[in-house]
């Protein structure tokens, strides 16, 4: 097993002993040919494989991809491919953990080396640090847990407190029961949602047991703003957030 294990049962991890994976499939619907898109003068793949490629800890970067044009874009930019990912993990409905999986077994085949911690860096969330992976992998290994996951606060007026659903009638209805749930935002408890820039695991969650965040996933707060790409007005947020960035008018945070 990469890493060695200390007097706790944890894996220390030292210079290159991380897989990172990259997972980057041809077949976006909300925005056509997303991972080859620019933003900022680089491709989502190009900027997630030069984080990738940033943090000490993270050894080989594999990109799974089903696409050819994205694998060559992979390759320019650093990222090894080792093998084009199969049909049936590259669709709309297939899971992200089984990429994940696929991808992680094929990397250890391809190194010919067991590889105890992971990271997932998906193209999709452009404004990704370096400091933010190292943050996710020093959460990971603060505590007995399988997973960490980076994640941002949710506005009051986007949480499931302000939810509404239209019924058969076109009536508005509450998601939660306002007996049971706070409306005022003042009231409404924290709550945070994932925002794609970085997952870090253990084998045993990915490999094993086929999980993500469902079990012992720690948090690590993103305050500063993010965007994960869905549309194209995505795209264009996270061009301008990164020229203010790059302007020096970045909010501060993590």
């Amino acid at each position: 097993m990469s890493g060695t294990v200390g007097e706790s049962g944890d894996v220390a991890l030292g210079p290159g002993e991380v897989l990172a994976i990259i997972p980057a499939r041809g077949g976006s619907k909300g925005v056509p040919g997303k991972n080859l898109r620019e933003v900022g003068g680089a491709s989502l793949v190009a900027r997630a494989a030069a984080v990738a490629l940033a943090v000490p800890r993270i050894g080989p970067a594999v990109l799974s991809t089903d696409d050819p044009a994205i694998a060559e874009e992979g390759r320019r930019a650093g990222l090894a491919v080792p093998f084009l990912r199969p049909a049936e993990l590259s669709g709309d409905l297939a899971l992200g953990v089984d990429a994940w999986r696929h991808a992680w077994l094929a990397g250890e085949e391809e190194y010919g080396r067991r590889f105890a911690v992971s990271v997932l860096l998906e193209p999709s969330s452009p404004l990704r640090r370096p400091a933010d992976v190292e943050r996710t992998l020093d959460a990971l290994l603060s505590g007995p847990h399988l997973v960490a996951a980076t994640v941002s606060p949710t506005p009051a007026h986007y949480t499931p407190n302000k939810t509404l659903t239209i019924d058969d009638a076109g009536h508005l209805r509450p998601l939660l029961d306002p007996a049971d749930s706070p409306s005022l935002r003042q009231l409404i408890p924290a709550q945070h949602h994932r925002n794609g820039l970085c997952y870090a695991a253990r084998r045993e969650a990915v490999v094993d047991a086929r999980t993500i965040v469902e079990d012992r996933c720690a948090a690590v707060v993103v305050q500063r703003p993010v965007v994960n790409v869905d549309t194209e007005l995505d795209l264009e947020l996270a061009a301008w957030l990164l020229a203010r960035e790059a302007a020096g008018g970045a909010e501060a945070g993590a």
